[in-house]
C-alpha cells in the first residue's frame, strides 16, 4: 500500500498558509477548521509546516501570548515529506522516527496533500481488518473431514 492509495480514500483538500501572515491568524484559522497543522507556502512551493506543536512552542515562549508573531518565526522549516509512491510501512517508519504528526505528500515540487499519523494508522488497521475478514472467510469456507474422505 502506497501513499496514494491514502489520499485517494482521504481526499485532497489542502489547508495553507503563508509565512508572513500572523500566527494568531492562523491558529485561529486551524481552530476554526478543527485541523491539527498547515502547509507554509512560498511562492508556489513548500516553505514548512505548522502544527499544534509549534503553536503550543510559541505560546510557552511568549508567556501565554502568541503576541505579534509570525508563521515564520515558528514554523518547522524542514518538515518531513513523503512522494505519493512512498509505501505507508517507509512513511509509519519516517514518522515514528522523527515523531512526527503530519506530513506533506510532494510530487516532485507540487503539493499532493497531507497526511497524518492518524491517517497511517487508520490505514494499517483497515488494511489488517479486510485481511483478518478474508482469511476468516476462507478458514469458513475450509473443506471438512467428510469432504476430503470422499476425494
Amino acid at each position: 500500500m502506497k501513499v496514494t492509495d491514502i489520499l485517494r480514500v482521504k481526499g485532497n483538500t489542502l489547508y495553507t498558509v503563508s509565512p508572513d501572515q500572523p500566527l494568531l491568524q492562523a491558529v485561529t484559522t486551524m481552530a476554526e477548521l478543527d485541523i491539527g497543522s498547515l502547509v507554509v507556502m512560498e511562492h508556489g512551493d513548500v516553505a514548512g509546516m505548522l502544527t499544534f506543536r509549534e503553536v503550543i512552542s510559541a505560546v510557552v515562549a511568549g508567556g501565554g501570548s502568541l503576541g505579534s508573531r509570525h508563521v515564520r518565526s515558528v514554523m518547522d522549516d524542514a518538515p518531513l515529506t513523503c512522494t505519493p509512491e512512498t509505501g505507508v510501512d517507509e512513511v509509519r517508519r519516517m514518522m515514528l522516527q522523527r515523531h512526527a504528526r503530519y506530513m506533506p505528500v510532494l510530487d516532485q515540487r507540487t503539493l499532493m496533500g497531507v497526511i497524518s499519523f492518524y491517517d497511517v494508522a487508520k490505514t494499517v488497521v483497515d488494511a489488517q481488518d479486510f485481511e483478518n475478514k478474508m482469511l476468516k472467510a476462507y478458514i469458513r469456507d475450509w473443506p471438512g473431514e467428510d469432504a476430503q474422505a470422499g476425494s
